[in-house]
């Protein structure tokens, strides 16, 4: 079984750096897809970077394309999210997935295993 957690969430101000990492407590994630999403409150879960199993297609929400840089240490079962220029509008509980499909999707079905969550708070 997959299971993934998540960590390096924290309260940063604007302007900061933070990253993010994935790993999994059961199963290695070597061979799956990852992607991460984000979900602020009252709003719905949003797709944010994707990574193939290789680490060598990526895809990236457009809004975060440049900011946001998603990666991969598969002998550290261990996935990244370095996220740059953070914004206030950045704020939010960023989420972790697994897919065992063959590219990254910017689909919240298209992931089966999902972690906990960390908690990015970026103050003005």
């Amino acid at each position: 079984q997959v299971q993934l957690v998540e960590s390096g969430g924290g309260l940063v101000q604007a302007g900061d750096s933070l990253r993010l990492s994935c790993t999994s407590s059961g199963r290695t994630i070597s061979y799956y897809v990852m992607g991460w999403f984000r979900q602020a409150p009252g709003k719905e879960r949003e797709f944010v970077a994707g990574i193939s199993w290789k680490g060598s297609s990526t895809k990236y929400a457009d809004s975060m394309e440049g900011r946001f840089i998603i990666s991969r240490d598969n002998a550290k079962n261990t996935v990244y999210l370095q996220m740059n220029t953070l914004m206030p509008e950045d704020t939010a509980v960023y989420y972790c997935a697994a897919s065992i499909e063959v590219r990254p999707s910017d689909q919240v079905s298209w992931y089966a295993y999902w972690g906990q969550g960390t908690q990015v708070t970026v103050s003005s």
